[in-house]
């Protein structure tokens, strides 16, 4: 390997910003914020919005974890306007014709 042009990889700890759920591992993530470990050793520290501690494919329910307002956002951009009741009468009213012209033949 050439020297000077790797990142340091070295060990980390990662904090589920969700659920508070710590885990140490290495990684080259530049953070300059540092915590004290289990083991008494302080190490840099990394947040993160989701882990395997909250993401709904681990835990099996629905979180819903809202940073900066984006669901917020996305209700004032679209609001209420796809609907699926909209779609029903015309599906009925299919239904309808195709028995009106049966019962003329």
């Amino acid at each position: 390997m050439k020297q000077g042009i790797h990142p340091e990889y070295r060990e980390v700890v990662f904090v589920d910003t969700s659920s508070e759920f710590k885990f140490l591992t290495r990684s080259t993530a530049a953070t300059g914020e540092t915590i004290e470990w289990e083991d008494g050793n302080t190490y840099p520290m990394v947040r993160v919005e989701m882990s395997s501690a909250s993401h709904p494919f681990y835990t099996g329910k629905q979180i819903l974890v809202d940073s900066g307002g984006r669901i917020e956002r996305f209700r004032r951009r679209y609001g209420q306007k796809a609907t699926a009741p909209a779609a029903a009468p015309i599906v009925e009213a299919a239904v309808e014709e195709t028995t009106e012209s049966e019962q003329d033949e």
